[in-house]
């Protein structure tokens, strides 16, 4: 029988090609966009995961989400770093989230608050991707603007406190196989996890309408 883990990998496959063909991350990987382009981005998952971690504060107890809640795994810090660097000291009064980020934001909140189960389909779609695809946009990143290895502006990326990726993804695969529910609940989450994907795209074609390739 096949796991829960694969399930939704192999089901959400479709969605996560979108994501990763979208013209706004594959101009920034093929090095077409200015450095700007870059801290917008990082701008938009400061208001992603806020609700993401701020929900892991919600959720830390609960039997469903609370064994996905691992500080290791939280990223605000790093990203109020990268945009201090990015954007300057000022740069709380200057970030903006677009509509489409807005979006993905509250969905994020309303699973915490209602559907834990829900919250771990976004908290799977993100940390397990910036652990693995996360680390091509660091290395461009690195590569393109001059930016340190592994230091401001990209520490958003780096997950100093997992030194082995590989096998945190084989533990947290075994906390998805391991999810309460019936199999009705488990091809909602296989939704919510579509879902996710389809509001970060969103967010890929907003950044994408407002950075054409002009760099």
């Amino acid at each position: 029988m096949e796991s829960f883990s694969t399930l939704l990998r192999t089901a959400s496959r479709e969605q996560h090609e979108e994501v990763r063909g979208s013209t706004f991350i594959g101009d920034l990987l093929g090095r077409k966009l200015g450095v700007d382009a870059f801290a917008r981005y990082t701008e938009q998952l400061w208001f992603v995961y806020g609700a993401l971690e701020s929900g892991a504060r919600r959720l830390a107890a609960d039997p469903v989400a609370g064994p996905f809640v691992r500080p290791e795994l939280f990223r605000m810090t790093a990203l109020e770093q990268d945009l201090e660097h990015l954007r300057g000291p000022g740069w709380r009064m200057s970030v903006s989230a677009l509509p489409a980020t807005l979006e993905y934001a509250e969905r994020i909140s309303a699973c915490a608050r209602t559907w834990p189960a829900g919250y771990v389909a976004h908290h799977y779609t993100r940390y397990m991707g910036d652990l693995s695809g996360g680390q091509i946009i660091r290395d461009t990143a690195e590569k393109t603007w001059g930016l340190s290895r592994k230091g401001d502006g990209v520490r958003f990326y780096v997950f100093e406190e997992i030194p082995n990726p590989a096998a945190f993804k084989r533990t947290y695969c075994e906390l998805l196989d391991a999810l309460p529910g019936d199999e009705l609940e488990r091809q909602r989450v296989v939704a919510e996890c579509k879902r996710a994907y389809g509001l970060n795209n969103a967010v890929f074609e907003a950044l994408g309408a407002e950075f054409p390739l002009t760099a």
